[in-house]
């Protein structure tokens, strides 16, 4: 049995284990001791913020082309499409992890004269709960999106619908989709409309 054989009669445990590595990557990284990213400049951190932005923003409008065309029954492009924005969110991770451990974290501060400021306990709280929501999703949609993928790429498309990729892919799509556009929002909140300071981990 060769190896998309193997993966292919094992997609859940595939799924796990891939899993279970993405989120070591992180913690280690957020814990400090996965130190493999270089140390990065102030102003390298301000360019990769804005980096992931793009890069979000590109995964969510793929994302959404990829779910269109698989509701027109465009299966081919479909396809092309939730792998680029896969490969995005691959790309995304990188960048987000090296931001993390090589220079640091932002939080939000709101002063007077901007936006709303006169309702800034109400404004922070919402981009908490947004923050929170995006994070969560972030988190939970790991294993539902890599699922969708390998079964995705381990199978012939008129396999799939006999699969739990459509049902899977729903759930991913969803999710995905709500964590990117507040990725997006906070984001802009956060760089664009108040100030911040950084994070002391």
């Amino acid at each position: 049995m060769n190896a998309r054989g193997a993966v292919r009669a094992h997609p859940r445990w595939v799924t796990a284990a891939i899993s279970v590595v993405g989120y070591a990557l992180v913690i280690g990284t957020f814990a400090g001791v996965v130190p493999i990213f270089p140390e990065i400049s102030r102003e390298t951190v301000l360019l990769f913020s804005d980096l992931i932005a793009v890069i979000n923003t590109c995964a969510l409008s793929a994302l959404l082309v990829g779910y269109y065309c698989i509701r027109q029954g465009k299966v081919r492009t479909h396809r092309a499409a939730m792998l680029t924005a896969f490969a995005l969110i691959m790309a995304f991770l990188v960048v987000y992890l090296w931001k993390v451990g090589g220079g640091f974290e932002k939080r939000i501060v709101i002063e007077q004269g901007q936006f709303l400021w006169q309702y800034a306990d109400i404004v922070h709280g919402a981009y908490i709960a947004m923050l929170a929501i995006h994070i969560l999703l972030s988190v939970v949609s790991v294993p539902v999106v890599l699922h969708a993928v390998v079964l995705g790429l381990t199978h012939d498309p008129d396999e799939l619908p006999s699969t739990s990729h459509p049902t899977v892919g729903k759930i991913a799509v969803a999710s995905w989709t709500l964590s990117l556009a507040l990725g997006v929002v906070t984001y802009w909140m956060l760089n664009h409309m108040y100030s911040w300071t950084p994070m002391v981990r």
